[in-house]
């Protein structure tokens, strides 16, 4: 380490030390560099500068981008850094990317260090605070959305700052019903585990951390995934795993089950069942029990994952007794477990009225998987998204259902090659997707297979949070004219990534320096278009909680511009434009009188109108009044609650309303009890989903259609024939 090394690390580690707001805080044990982590720093920086799409040069402009998204990822909220903090770090801000192509890691971890003993330092601070109460009179708000805002100047404006925060905290629990025993006891523990949490970060995450800074420097989808990260990855590919058949979750420092996954060996065994927490964890009958309480999930997991065919012991606390019960000792035998919670999935909706029903089919898929690994080494049973739904388009035809439906909501992409696979499922040979490089050749994507698997009508409803592969799809289904686009704007990705294993590359041997998720094109749609930051625009338009600016591609400052091409050849399948006319206008007809959609209107409403909101009173008669206007509005409901019913609690989280208050509780999410948590699931789940239920309404006007041809057209007045721009 060279001498101006030493002096900044030495100048952020006095800065901390410095700046304590009060003497007795416990800092963690600083965090440093493993040598392999510098290696896998460069190697990366390499290959991005070699192979991403968009040219970079690794000079003091490139840094300042990098230690801002470092800052901004470590502290989006600036709840941690004052202005003397950010005034310190600025000499390093165009030496970062310098500092990986040199392998020396000193200064990013210091600043990761800093953040840390701020992070403590703010609550703990907090901490301290619930021993003194809140006066609940005065009259003052608390900015809870500060991305925007400026930096606190001194140590005392942040102090006041957190005072704020933590009053808010007191006074959700407050109006929840909480006494002031219970909101210290809740508090405590809160802030108690956020500290814990600050103490177990390791080295690989204060890396994970700063590499990711570094590549979305470059644009938004260009990630870095350590070895861990990598593992996660693959399996939300291939959906599978070798484990127990166990989801858990982090639940008071034990690793709880979650949920049994049907045919499971935990739930197979007998032995298990929802609420019991995993203690201890042993490799092998007769292996020592390495104790796990305390420990974080993703450490837990990894030791109960293993190789097929290996036995792994378990040391369980039952659900529902105290700490000093008796365990249980549970030997189970791992297994490959499908995540078919994550895969296609079918049902059967009728639709329509008196004489005139129709069937569709409704085909939900969360992701395009694909199991790479099984597929590359030739086994002809290979996992894939395009597969699975080809399954159940066979199983809709054998039923004679009338029309599909294709849900993508919330469907972030996945495979590029599963695209092309699924729409080669609704349309004959043809181009799907061309591909821009960074040379700027254009290749063509096709699909290649003859023949259809749905020839028959077709949906597709999609929403801001459909991308990438989703917006390939439904492209190229609008392009080709092949089927209705229902729902929002899609996100807007237009861009191709590949993803490098660095461990191959470096032929290490072993899983250590993670993986690269590197864009490495851009995708334009057969008319020539892309999706680029646009997304795909829906035929009908359904009202949207979000709009692009604030979740879509757009929001991002270093996103790929709009750019458009030349149209591939291909010849459209039909032309809907007369059809989409008489759709859109009987659908606006129905949404016009349709309780369910004028509420979940005005939900939207209110929700958009709160997000405008940074700030909230702490003033408690200001804030009961506003809860109880909330829950008189809810209230006056008679239908159930559906999607659009939330509570945007300031400082929260987005809370389904039927709940005892009909308003937020004040918890978060691990601090709420694990039956009353499911079954809000549940609820949740069973909702009525106003907007599935229209997209099928949509279909079933047009499966009248195409039967009965003028006779449904002439039901629409002339006026209100016009496709939405």
């Amino acid at each position: 380490m060279n001498r101006t090394v030493l002096w900044i690390v030495f100048v952020i580690a006095a800065a901390a030390q410095g700046a304590s707001p009060y003497a007795g805080t416990q800092y963690p044990p600083e965090l440093r560099p493993l040598k392999h982590e510098g290696r896998a720093a460069h190697l990366a920086a390499e290959l991005l500068a070699r192979y991403h799409y968009k040219g970079i040069a690794v000079n003091s402009a490139f840094s300042e981008k990098i230690f801002d998204e470092y800052v901004k990822s470590l502290d989006s909220e600036k709840l941690f850094f004052v202005q003397d903090d950010i005034d310190r770090l600025h000499g390093y801000r165009t030496r970062l990317g310098d500092a990986v192509l040199k392998e020396d890691l000193s200064v990013p971890f210091a600043i990761f260090n800093l953040y840390r003993r701020r992070a403590t330092e703010r609550f703990a601070f907090a901490r301290s605070l619930l021993g003194k109460g809140f006066d609940f009179q005065k009259i003052e708000s608390y900015q809870y959305a500060r991305e925007k805002a400026a930096w606190p100047k001194t140590e005392s404006e942040m102090r006041e700052l957190w005072r704020k925060r933590v009053k808010n905290d007191w006074l959700r629990l407050k109006l929840a019903a909480k006494d002031d025993k219970s909101i210290i006891e809740i508090l405590g523990k809160r802030y108690d585990n956020f500290l814990k949490r600050i103490r177990r970060v390791k080295s690989e995450d204060a890396f994970q951390t700063f590499m990711n800074a570094y590549t979305t420097a470059i644009e938004p989808h260009t990630n870095y995934m350590g070895p861990r990260a990598a593992v996660e990855f693959d399996i939300s590919m291939r959906l599978s795993l070798v484990g127990i058949g166990a989801v858990l979750a982090e639940k008071d420092d034990y690793t709880t089950i979650r949920e049994l996954v049907p045919g499971g060996p935990a739930a197979r065994s007998g032995q298990l069942k929802i609420g019991d927490r995993i203690l201890a964890v042993a490799q092998g009958e007769g292996g020592a029990m390495t104790d796990i309480l305390g420990w974080p999930l993703g450490d837990s997991v990894g030791l109960i994952r293993g190789a097929p065919n290996t036995v792994v012991v378990l040391d369980v606390l039952p659900a529902g007794v105290g700490p000093d019960s008796k365990r249980n000792r549970v030997s189970l035998v791992r297994k490959k477990i499908s995540l078919e919670a994550r895969a296609a999935k079918a049902s059967v909706r009728s639709v329509g009225d008196g004489k005139a029903i129709g069937r569709v089919g409704v085909i939900s898929l969360p992701s395009f998987y694909e199991d790479f690994a099984a597929r590359r080494r030739g086994d002809p049973n290979y996992r894939s998204a395009s597969r699975d739904v080809q399954r159940l388009l066979d199983k809709f035809k054998a039923d004679k259902i009338d029309s599909v439906l294709i849900d993508l909501r919330n469907n972030g992409g996945g495979s590029l090659a599963e695209a092309i696979a699924l729409t080669g499922l609704f349309i004959d040979k043809g181009p799907v997707v061309q591909q821009r490089n960074a040379s700027g050749e254009i290749n063509v994507e096709s699909d290649t297979q003859a023949g259809l698997a749905w020839d028959g009508p077709l949906g597709v409803l999609i929403n801001g949070g459909s991308a990438s592969a989703s917006e390939i799809f439904a492209a190229a289904i609008q392009d080709y004219g092949r089927g209705v686009i229902i729902g929002e704007p899609s996100f807007g990705k237009g861009t191709v990534q590949t993803v490098v294993d660095l461990d191959r590359v470096a032929k290490t041997g072993k899983p250590q320096f993670g993986e690269l998720k590197m864009t490495v094109a851009q995708f334009f749609r057969i008319n020539g278009g892309t999706t680029q930051l646009r997304g795909v625009q829906p035929d009908i338009l359904f009202p949207a909680r979000f709009d692009a600016k604030s979740s879509g591609e757009s929001r991002f400052d270093n996103a790929l511009p709009w750019a458009q091409v030349k149209t591939a050849d291909y010849s459209p399948a039909g032309d809907l434009k007369d059809r989409l006319s008489t759709l859109s206008a009987l659908h606006r007809a129905r949404v016009s009188t349709d309780k369910d959609f004028l509420t979940l209107q005005e939900d939207i409403a209110e929700f958009r109108r709160q997000r405008e909101k940074d700030r909230i009173s702490l003033n408690e008669a200001e804030r009961r009044r506003e809860r109880d206007a909330q829950e008189a509005r809810l209230r006056s409901r008679k239908s159930q609650p559906h999607p659009g019913d939330y509570a945007d609690a300031a400082g929260g989280e987005h809370a389904p309303v039927k709940d005892v208050a009909l308003q937020d509780d004040g918890l978060q999410p691990n601090e709420r009890n694990l039956a009353k948590e499911l079954a809000a699931e549940k609820v949740r789940k069973n909702a009525k989903d106003i907007l599935l239920n229209e997209a099928l309404n949509i279909l079933g006007d047009e499966v009248e259609l195409l039967r009965t041809g003028a006779r449904l057209a002439s039901r629409v007045k002339p006026e209100s024939l016009q496709v939405p721009q």
